[in-house]
């Protein structure tokens, strides 16, 4: 009988504290945040040292891991701050930072000194001549481009010693490693500095132009996706094997700017598969549960990316939509009354009695009910959840726990 004595993290994105607390309740070992500097999600939730604290404090008490992306490239000026900003994180206890400018890993290899740095995936490593050459200059993990596959991947690992981490699942930039200047040229917004505008997601048109103004669409009609940048997003959930056989140690989840329902659904997706692969390699099956319970949450498609060969028109999005996600989240456990079987929510979108609702929650746990009673909270009896955050009671069919989750088919 095979045992798997490595078993990956699973690492997830968090915008906000609460998203970092999510993820971690729904099994996450290690998440990666954004500080207010030199990250590259600047609509992202982006941490204060304060919040940083907090977070520190929440993954110590679960056994996880912190690390803040400061993956920018940096322009003239743009790494001031940089040697204080280092020492800052450092000093409160974050576990590493993920670095992609090679000057701002030089001023934080010699101004932050101990503070372990991770190579980010803008830095498009691609193979193990590379991560042996930062090996030398002091970095402990590389989060390898999304471009390399999986043979690849088992070579780098037989012929380097430097942690792996790499993309699962989440967005695709269609530029190579995320490098791209449409979003600058069209919006006068830097991707690189954290101003992307997604300009590879908007759709596009054919025209003919007669003078300044006067624009007319060859195709007529409204703009169509005939003509899109747009990738389709990554799912690794039927390879978990291939991923813990190749020696990954960290399995990255994309997505910063998510809801807790995504962060809560994606976490809990793969912590079941990995924690299933690992405890009985021999007789594992995948389970078509798994792949259903990401669709609830899906934006795009989904596909597996560089890892089995390069990209087809398949894994581009254009024209009609070929699966649409049908669920929307609508509220969140805070608290539960075992005696009388009524759960105290917090809402997020309308819904009411007679509604189909299912409950998930930590550990892969669900059930599915009908609304059959609701009180708001001052006991009145109440037949919808319309208000936003409005918190109300229901009767619910099976326990549940604070911070499981409530959503419904749209």
């Amino acid at each position: 009988m095979r045992t798997i004595t490595k078993k990956p993290e699973v690492l997830a994105p968090a915008g906000t504290l609460g998203k970092l607390k999510t993820a971690i309740r729904y099994g996450a070992d290690a998440v990666y945040i954004g500080g207010n500097a030199f990250s590259l999600r600047r609509r992202a939730g982006n941490f204060t040292i304060d919040e940083m604290k907090e977070g520190i404090a929440f993954a110590k008490e679960h056994n996880a891991k912190i690390y803040v992306a400061a993956n920018m490239v940096t322009h003239e000026n743009d790494a001031k701050g940089a040697g204080e900003f280092f020492r800052s994180v450092r000093d409160i206890g974050i576990d590493a930072v993920i670095v992609s400018d090679p000057a701002l890993i030089e001023i934080c290899a010699t101004e932050a000194e101990g503070l372990p740095i991770h190579l980010s995936t803008q830095a498009s490593a691609t193979n193990y001549e590379t991560l042996n050459f930062w090996k030398e200059e002091g970095l402990e993990r590389v989060v390898l481009a999304r471009e390399v596959g999986m043979d690849e991947i088992k070579e780098i690992r037989r012929k380097t010693d430097v942690e792996l981490e790499v993309f699962i699942h989440g967005a695709m930039c269609i530029s190579y490693s995320g490098r791209c200047v449409l979003s600058n040229h069209m919006s006068m917004r830097d991707a690189n500095r954290g101003g992307c505008s997604q300009s590879c997601r908007w759709k596009y048109d054919l025209f003919e132009v007669d003078g300044e103004n006067d624009r007319q669409s060859l195709l007529g009609g409204e703009p169509t996706e005939d003509f899109s940048m747009s990738a389709v997003d990554m799912s690794m959930i039927h390879h978990i094997p291939d991923l813990v056989e190749a020696g990954v140690e960290s399995l990255k989840i994309e997505g910063r700017m998510k809801s807790i329902h995504y962060v809560s659904t994606v976490s809990n997706v793969y912590r079941e598969a990995i924690d299933t692969y690992c405890k009985d390699p021999d007789n594992y099956k995948f389970n078509p549960a798994w792949e259903e319970e990401l669709w609830k949450v899906a934006q795009r498609e989904l596909a597996t990316g560089f890892y089995y060969g390069t990209p087809d028109e398949n894994q581009q999005l254009f024209g009609k939509r070929r699966k649409i996600p049908v669920y929307r989240f609508i509220g969140q456990v805070l608290d539960y009354d075992e005696e009388t079987g009524i759960a105290t929510i917090e809402q997020r979108n309308n819904f009411g009695i007679g509604d189909e609702v299912e409950f998930y929650g930590p550990g892969f746990t669900h059930h599915y009910q009908k609304v059959e009673q609701m009180w708001d909270e001052k006991g009145e009896p109440i037949d919808r959840a319309p208000h936003p955050l409005m918190k109300f009671k229901m009767k619910v069919d099976a326990p549940v726990q604070p911070y499981d989750m409530m959503r419904k088919k749209k």
